[in-house]
């Protein structure tokens, strides 16, 4: 049971490394977005983005409705933004390590 776990939680650190899926979690912080939104805000192409969306629906990141023609998307849990956040918190923490480094140079 804790090896599926494990694999789990790899398939969610696999969908999160990768810049564009990155950007469109960002995009999608503060509430659903359809792709025809996420598309020109990234400057892609629909179909790059519409794989990425797919790929991060089967790791339960986000989902998926449609609107008509829409496809609308929007993060599944809430919580995973904690997670970006606390990467972004160990960034600046090294980073000012790194700093204190090179002044000492």
């Amino acid at each position: 049971m804790e090896e599926r776990v494990l694999e789990l939680k790899a398939d969610i650190l696999k969908a999160l490394a990768q810049p564009t899926r990155l950007k469109i979690l960002e995009l999608l912080r503060n509430g659903e977005r359809c792709i025809c939104e996420i598309v020109p805000a990234l400057n892609g192409e629909q179909s790059n983005i519409s794989r990425h969306v797919s790929l991060m629906q089967k790791s339960n990141l986000v989902t998926t409705r449609k609107d008509g023609v829409r496809v609308m998307v929007k993060v599944k849990d809430q919580k995973i933004f904690d997670v970006l956040d606390r990467v972004s918190q160990i960034l600046k923490s090294q980073i000012k390590e790194q700093e204190k480094l090179f002044l000492k140079i």
